[in-house]
């Protein structure tokens, strides 16, 4: 084997082993991904099971408040079906509804002095709170994620790569524009 034949097979060893390390970190990101959007997966799961323990508790007092209460449950049940789905898209703008109702169901419970010092009530009006931020956190991780699978994958040379093994940029969780704006406080009180 001349020197020449030599050299051509270290070149390609060298852009071979390039490859494989572009693919093993393009893999590794779709994972990232993928882990991700299942801690937002349990935090979901968590909190659906428990606002009707909310509800539940809510009905007990708020004789006069079914239709939010109504729009609680409705609301749980089109995050529930986008979750399962895994339909990012919906997921957004069904978030975006069962935060408004919850706000609109702590701003009446505000009304009602024997629900607001019920200890049960209390007890899971902190852990839905808690798990908002929680789930909150998870979309700050889970977009980062996926913008940095989507941006290498754009790249040069990961493109070619990406191109070649079929990877797909992920999608990002949005929200809606009446959910990035500010809260109307006084119209939370005044329905």
């Amino acid at each position: 084997m001349g020197i020449g034949t030599l050299i051509v097979l270290g070149v390609l060893l060298v852009i071979a082993a390039y490859a494989v390390m572009i693919y093993n970190n393009l893999v590794q990101l779709k994972h990232n991904v993928s882990k991700a959007w299942a801690n937002i997966d349990v935090l979901l799961k968590q909190r659906h099971d428990e606002l009707p323990k909310l509800v539940e508790t809510c009905k007990q007092y708020m004789k006069f408040e079914q239709e939010t209460l109504q729009k609680v449950m409705e609301a749980r049940s089109k995050v529930f079906t986008a979750r399962e789905k895994q339909d990012i898209a919906s997921l957004g703008q069904a978030e975006g509804a069962l935060r408004a109702t919850l706000g609109h169901l702590f701003a009446l419970a505000e009304a009602y002095p024997d629900l607001k010092t019920n200890q049960t009530f209390q007890q899971l009006q902190n852990r839905i709170s808690s798990l908002e931020n929680a789930i909150a956190d998870r979309r700050e991780f889970y977009n980062e994620s996926v913008n940095v699978n989507n941006v290498r994958i754009e790249q040069f040379p990961d493109t070619v790569v990406a191109g070649m093994f079929n990877f797909r940029p992920a999608l990002l969780l949005e929200f809606q524009e009446a959910e990035k704006a500010d809260v109307d406080v006084g119209k939370l009180f005044n329905p």
